[in-house]
């Protein structure tokens, strides 16, 4: 789909696109949603439906910062029941990988994971499950949906002034998309090697 004219045909209402989708991807547990692809588009049209880029930016940020505290809250409520191996959606493997990247990179993580898809849907929940406390990933969740949605919009802001840029918009977001999800491909194939080599040598001995 092209996210670029889908959100100029939506006019305004473009803002409630996504803000909803973004929402979702950070709050309700559903990971393969274009959130950086469409705050970056959005910021580009940002003129052409009448409002600035920094809106675009606001409205995404808030709605990452609201999604990000329900995905809290679905955490700290029901743990690890919400996630199961054989799932479509919610495999416990995503969690697991999104725990070690907790563990690595503490709170800090909550920020960094707001610029790699797949785990920036599991982190919140992720957080509650751990003996943060609420008011610590507050903080942190508000720091990194601003600076991820300032990030984005003021990079589509920027960019999308170079006409070699809007004349290439959907190479753009697709590149957008690759950056984005490599470390999580990265990361899931070592895994399944790690896996495969454990799994040798246990049939071994």
């Amino acid at each position: 789909m092209d996210l670029f004219h889908v959100l100029a045909g939506f006019g305004v209402f473009s803002l409630v696109l996504i803000a909803l989708i973004v929402f979702v991807e950070n709050g309700i547990l559903f990971p393969f949603l274009p959130g950086d692809s469409l705050v970056f588009a959005g910021a580009i049209i940002a003129a052409a439906i009448g409002v600035h880029w920094s809106v675009v930016a606001g409205v995404a940020g808030a709605a990452a910062i609201l999604g990000g505290e329900v995905g809290f809250t679905l955490g700290r409520r029901y743990g690890r029941q919400l996630f199961r191996s054989d799932a479509r959606v919610l495999k416990r493997r995503h969690l697991v990988e999104t725990e070690r990247f907790f563990a690595r990179w503490g709170a800090f993580a909550i920020v960094l994971a707001r610029f790699v898809p797949i785990v920036r849907t599991y982190v919140a929940p992720a957080a509650g499950m751990s003996a943060m406390t609420r008011a610590a990933f507050t903080r942190w969740n508000i720091v990194s949906g601003v600076v991820w949605a300032g990030v984005l919009g003021l990079s589509g802001f920027l960019l999308g002034s170079i006409p070699w840029v809007a004349a290439n918009i959907e190479w753009i977001m697709l590149g957008i998309v690759v950056v984005t999800v490599a470390p999580v491909a990265v990361t899931a194939v070592l895994g399944s090697r790690r896996g495969r080599r454990s799994a040798r040598v246990e049939s071994g001995s």
